[in-house]
């Protein structure tokens, strides 16, 4: 089967890389940008921010023109911005690296541009925020505050009605700062002054949740999918192609070590915006494959895979609708509340079990080793759910019919599912997630149970 494979993909390979290559000559950056998954630019979900950091859609805030509708309060829970390689990472590009210019045979023209690069990431760097990534914090920031001035303004912080929480890692206190930075650049002071909590329990949930921990992190068959599929058919042609494209043994470029190369090429252009030569090593369907493999982890592993992923959430979805909830009377209404913002900077592994829990990306079939070809339409696809610096964004409005609260996903409107407005009556929203609301208690959820395993209802 493999030998039918390698001649029918023969000419797709060949093609793919000469696409690929044309990209890099027009300057625009590799094609296959699109399919870096986690570790992809906020830019490829909104390229519009390309020309300009500062473009505002304002039609994205989708409250019923007619209702007199006034946005009175918002919750941003982020992710933290670009960041560099983590310790395991950079230690497996250090090995990819040694072991191409030791061994790879391949006299093509980029492979002189692979020989000449140098390894510059250090086991120091682990996973820290790089400029780019406080620069995704600061313009955020901006665009935010032109999209909510009522509500991300000067005097608010000054009135303490702006709260900054954020998870312990460096990456992610150093984004919150960022975005604090981009708030007083927008006001035109020049003196910064933060103020932030870090709050694991809340930003970092998943390492207090036993049963996450026992259930998924530290279980090895709670991520089975994605190691049939590792030494599966489509990651060995990877797998394959590239040992080819470097003159090298097919035994000697492991699936992690063909990863690395893909991280690599990832790194280099969200960390220095350049269209690195070890992006040569992959065409469209390598990226395809790769990018699957990477939604495979991250579905099993933090997403819709098990019940309990979402599960492990409640702190944080508890905590967003206690924000929502203290702006309301006894009686549904919307009263003054000490708070116009609530600004939480967290992880992917933050966002997407919060997502899950609210029922969002959630794919009729689930993606698994052996369904690769009948996934490409997939609404799971991490790139586009939660590239550095994603935003998941509640805004509560004031309008005459009652209280509206709309979802917005990277600066887009997301509906609630199953509701058929983008901003429906709070009431609506509440109804929806009754369960959860009155139930979705952290500490029974968390609890070491057989039932907290994979999700059988998928």
């Amino acid at each position: 089967m493999t030998s039918v494979l390698s001649k029918q993909t023969w000419i797709w390979t060949t093609l793919g890389l000469v696409l690929t290559r044309l990209s890099y000559c027009s300057g625009s950056g590799p094609d296959i940008a699109k399919y870096f998954g986690t570790k992809g630019r906020y830019e490829e979900v909104n390229p519009h921010l390309l020309q300009d950091l500062l473009s505002v859609n304002r039609s994205v805030l989708k409250a019923p023109l007619t209702d007199g509708c006034v946005p009175v309060q918002l919750t941003a829970v982020i992710r933290h911005g670009s960041r560099f390689p983590t310790v395991k990472n950079i230690r497996r590009i250090r090995e990819l690296s040694e072991l191409v210019l030791k061994e790879a045979s391949s006299s093509e023209e980029w492979m002189e541009e692979i020989r000449r690069w140098e390894m510059w990431y250090s086991d120091d760097m682990d996973g820290k925020l790089v400029e780019k990534g406080r620069e995704d914090h600061r313009y955020l920031a901006k665009r935010l505050s032109i999209l909510f001035p009522s509500l991300l303004s000067e005097e608010n912080l000054e009135r303490g009605r702006i709260w900054f929480q954020t998870s312990s890692k460096h990456r992610c206190v150093d984004s919150i700062e960022a975005f604090q930075q981009g708030l007083y650049e927008h006001w035109g002071v020049e003196e910064v002054r933060y103020h932030h909590k870090v709050n694991d329990e809340l930003m970092r949930f998943f390492e207090h949740c036993r049963g996450y921990v026992e259930g998924v992190e530290n279980n090895r068959t709670a991520l089975v999918e994605v190691e049939k599929f590792k030494g599966g058919e489509e990651m060995e042609e990877v797998r394959r192609r590239m040992a080819e494209r470097l003159g090298l043994p097919l035994h000697r470029i492991t699936a992690d070590l063909a990863e690395a190369a893909f991280f690599l090429c990832s790194y280099e252009f969200s960390i220095r915006s350049v269209s690195s030569p070890w992006c040569f090593l992959f065409d469209d369907a390598d990226a395809k494959v790769l990018e699957y493999k990477s939604d495979l982890k991250q579905y099993w592993k933090r997403s819709h895979g098990h019940v309990i992923n979402g599960r492990s959430s409640c702190p944080l979805f508890h905590h967003v609708f206690s924000r929502l909830d203290q702006n309301l009377d006894q009686a549904g209404r919307l009263s003054r509340s000490s708070e116009a913002a609530s600004i939480l900077v967290g992880h992917a592994e933050t966002l997407l079990p919060l997502l899950s829990l609210l029922g969002l990306y959630k794919d009729q079939a689930p993606p698994t080793a052996r369904n690769y070809h009948s996934q490409h339409g997939r609404s799971f696809r991490s790139g586009q759910i939660v590239p550095y610096a994603a935003n998941l964004l509640f805004v509560l409005y004031d309008c005459h019919q009652g209280p509206r609260l709309q979802l917005l996903l990277n600066e887009s409107p997301v509906r609630f599912p199953g509701l058929e407005e983008d901003a429906p009556l709070y009431r609506d929203v509440r109804d929806k997630y009754r369960d959860l609301l009155d139930g979705c208690d952290f500490h029974k959820e968390c609890e070491v149970k057989s039932s907290r395993g994979p999700n059988t209802e998928l």
